[in-house]
């Protein structure tokens, strides 16, 4: 069965989104057994989730929920949880806690009956005769999911199950993570290291799901419970913490009264509530700020009616009270990709401590609560829309998810799509990036040119060549910073797409799936010849090959006699015959520790080991090759090396020309420079250049960093301020 849990919860339950506790299971397993109400009258046992359905829903038809109830009593009948409670109070919590997110019938329906068909004698078609296609559909996904072995989710074919079986509809989802919250709740007499396995595949895959799905009142509540389970030491302490707190005055209900006085003042009609953190976001601030004043266990929420008194509302605090401008954030104008919207500040009150506001409308607040649960039904005809016969416009369909079952259609590879959706998942912070054509792209921090392409284009992205950001050339590598301005340069359409198509180093570039699984598929479809071989027996590139490889290593020359590769730019490879590309991403030159990946054409391309590429190559399956540097034993232990370096500075006149000269006063050429516009009186200068020693960096950084009005200089992936003297 899909609920083997008892009904004693081993810890403290947080302020929040309201649950089925000891006496309402008890009263519904006593209604359970006393059967069903006459026709027509609702049971007992599900009077209360018509309620705060009715609360949500007040046309909401209530019969179906009778009936659905009546079925799902009769067939688990019998049936009794671990701890002894009947079966059927499992669904009714279910159900419950959907019903307070604001879910509309048919996914109440589905709720009661979810276990029906895995757990008793009931069939599909029984369920689609009584209830309809929609319901069936619904109960199915839950049916297909819960056979899924969530034991082994770190196998990359479970995921894909699970997301197969979800079908196109969310609400499959959302009823597989009331269903975990609530096993979650009741797991008090699983053996520990049950406890510990459960925990830790809904920290992996069901709480990523939910923060996407945007149903935060289900999120973190699942963060708490996971919490107290896997790090019960840490939970303890931020439960004391609370606690202490508690028996002093609280200075956020004094923030909310300073509040409401000033909102009352300006005319604007708000509800202002203090809004507790939750356990995880209390510890999570701890470690971030130290010592946690009363302020920093909470934060304001002021509720309004429309978008503009939102804007009105911050006016006012910014006005009254002191901002904190760096804590502003406006997700109303740029919303998150889980649907999220809500104004962000922070003012400090009279005495000066801080405190954290939200301002949002009552809808952007059920949003925010429910996610996708609170968009209602899926299936419902949209108002005014013209769409044809069977289609449906699906509003509790984020864009998020649309990627994500599209790349597991598109991706035959399990592990890859496992690799890509973990990265993904593992994604806590998005950048918005402006187009140039007024619209705006979302991407996770640290994308670069490369992901926008695939976001912006889609597997029309191959044909990109390069990129203007914020109005200057950039190389497809860029990261991009939130609020970068974004042009995509592609080739013309009469070139020949296979030849003008990703290179493997975008895969060190690309941070999103749907960039890499693109990629990849490009690359497998379109496999590089094998290199001719010159007279000497080195192999040699095609011209396309070869002008790629001269943009971030040089040719070298025929290896030693013991069969390792040849030491091209001062390296040698563990791989007969390899050419070698030294990573743009990250410029290795000596003595940085290196590691290789081997790449199309019989070449390695050599990172250092820090590298973030070598995370997401290790983690896509890749197989690291051994590289080091050339010495004299080698027979070469010279070569050019690039480096990217960035110099800071203070803005002023003739400071491009004083570098420069700097540059090449230590035998240095300058490949590429670029110059950011002025912020604040500094600069920022990027240069790529290329040296003929890689021992003379230290001696150069230097150098660059004596020019007057320079305060620091750092090489390209690494926060290493210059030698100093």
């Amino acid at each position: 069965m899909s609920a083997e849990a008892t009904d004693q919860a081993p810890f403290g339950r947080r302020r929040g989104l309201p649950r089925i506790d000891l006496r309402n299971l008890r009263r519904f397993s006593r209604a359970a057994l006393l059967g069903t109400a006459s026709r027509g009258r609702l049971p007992d046992a599900i009077e209360h989730v018509a309620k705060v359905h009715r609360a949500h829903h007040p046309g909401a038809d209530l019969d179906v929920l009778r009936k659905a109830y009546v079925l799902a009593e009769s067939s688990h009948r019998g049936q009794m949880r671990k701890s002894g409670e009947p079966y059927i109070t499992h669904p009714l919590a279910v159900t419950l806690i959907l019903a307070e997110l604001g879910a509309e019938t048919t996914t109440l329906t589905a709720s009661l009956l979810h276990d029906t068909v895995e757990d008793t004698d009931v069939t599909l078609d029984q369920v689609g005769e009584q209830f309809g296609e929609e319901v069936r559909y619904l109960v199915d996904g839950v049916t297909k999911l819960e056979k899924v072995d969530y034991g082994a989710a770190a196998e990359p074919e479970t995921f894909r199950k699970m997301l197969v079986a979800t079908g196109n509809d969310v609400r499959v989802m959302s009823i597989k993570l009331a269903d975990r919250l609530h096993n979650m709740r009741t797991l008090g007499v699983m053996r520990p290291e049950k406890q510990a396995r459960i925990a830790k595949v809904t920290r992996d895959v069901l709480i990523p799901l939910a923060e996407r799905l945007g149903v935060q009142a289900l999120k973190t509540e699942l963060e708490d419970l996971v919490f107290a389970i896997l790090h019960p030491e840490e939970y303890a302490r931020t439960r004391e913490l609370l606690q202490s707190h508690a028996e002093r005055p609280d200075p956020l209900a004094r923030a909310a009264e300073d509040v409401r006085g000033v909102l009352h003042e300006a005319g604007i009609t708000a509800e202002v509530l203090v809004r507790p953190r939750h356990f995880v976001s209390v510890h999570r601030v701890g470690l971030k700020r130290g010592e946690l004043t009363g302020t920093d266990l909470g934060r304001l929420l002021v509720l309004v009616t429309d978008d503009a008194d939102c804007y009105a509302v911050l006016g006012e605090l910014h006005t009254c009270f002191t901002p904190v401008i760096s804590e502003f954030k406006d997700f109303i104008a740029v919303p998150k990709f889980n649907l999220y919207q809500s104004l962000h500040t922070a003012v400090a009150g009279r005495d000066g401590e801080v405190t954290e506001v939200l301002i949002r409308t009552h809808q952007m607040h059920r949003v925010a609560e429910a996610g996708v649960i609170a968009l209602g039904n899926p299936y419902a005809p949209t108002e005014g829309a013209d769409a044809p016969e069977g289609e449906r416009a699906d509003p509790t369909r984020p864009g998020w998810l649309s990627r994500l079952l599209d790349w597991q259609s598109a991706t035959p590879d399990p592990d890859l799509f496992w690799t890509s959706l973990r990265d993904d998942l593992a994604q806590d912070r998005e950048i918005t990036v402006f187009r140039s054509d007024g619209g705006t792209l979302g991407l996770p921090a640290g994308a670069s040119c490369v992901d926008a392409a695939y976001a912006l284009y889609g597997e029309d992205a191959h044909s990109c060549i390069g990129a203007r950001v914020n109005g200057r050339i950039a190389t497809l590598s860029t990261v991009l910073r939130d609020g970068d301005t974004l042009q995509l340069l592609m080739a013309s359409d009469g070139r020949d797409a296979a030849s003008h198509g990703p290179s493997p180093e975008w895969l060190d570039h690309a941070r999103t799936p749907a960039a890499r699984i693109a990629i990849n598929r490009w690359l497998a479809a379109h496999p590089a010849p094998p290199a001719p071989q010159h007279e000497s027996g080195a192999a040699a590139q095609d011209p396309e090959a070869e002008s790629a490889a001269r943009a971030v290593a040089t040719r070298g020359k025929q290896g030693d006699a013991d069969g390792a590769g040849r030491p091209e730019a001062g390296v040698v490879v563990d791989l007969p015959g390899a050419t070698v590309r030294l990573a743009r991403c990250c410029t290795p030159v000596p003595p940085d520790a290196v590691t290789g990946f081997a790449v199309r054409g019989g070449a390695v391309t050599v990172h250092r080991e820090r590298c973030p590429g070598v995370g997401r190559m290790i983690a896509a399956g890749r197989t690291a090759v051994g590289v080091r540097w050339a010495d004299e034993d080698d027979g070469d232990g010279g070569g050019d090396y690039r480096v990217t370096l960035f110099a800071e500075a203070f803005s002023r006149p003739h400071l491009l020309a004083d570098l420069t000269e700097a540059i090449a006063a230590e035998g240095a050429e300058v490949v590429a420079a670029a110059v950011e516009p002025p912020r604040e009186q500094r600069v920022r200068h990027t240069y790529t250049l290329q040296l003929p020693d890689a021992g003379r960096l230290p001696t150069l950084m230097r150098a660059m960093r004596n020019v007057p009005g320079v305060y620091d200089v750092t090489r390209e992936g690494r926060s290493m301020v210059a030698a100093r003297s």
